[in-house]
């Protein structure tokens, strides 16, 4: 994972980071969204200072998911974290 400000997601060809993975790297769970509503929340929160990473949909984790089964590469979930300051990552 990086933390840029703004992350497509995992590499395609590793599995996505689990929920225990992402909350210890620091990232909260936003929602699920498609476009063109995940650029215009990830443009947003950039703005506002947060880094974001978008991941794909685990079909076998929820309840319904009928319609994102249709279309799984249409769907992300997003994740944000706090960016750190830049002076913050200067060595002292």
């Amino acid at each position: 994972m990086t933390s840029s400000s703004h992350s497509g997601g995992p590499d395609p060809w590793e599995p996505p980071p689990t929920e225990a993975e992402l909350s210890a790297g620091g990232w909260k769970r936003g929602c699920i969204a498609d476009e063109p509503r995940i650029s215009e929340l990830v443009e947003t929160y950039d703005e506002i200072g947060f880094d974001v990473l978008l991941v794909p949909v685990p079909l076998d984790d929820m309840e319904c998911t009928e319609c994102i089964a249709q279309n799984p590469d249409r769907f992300r979930i997003l994740y944000t974290r706090k960016r750190e300051a830049e002076e913050d990552l200067e060595p002292a």
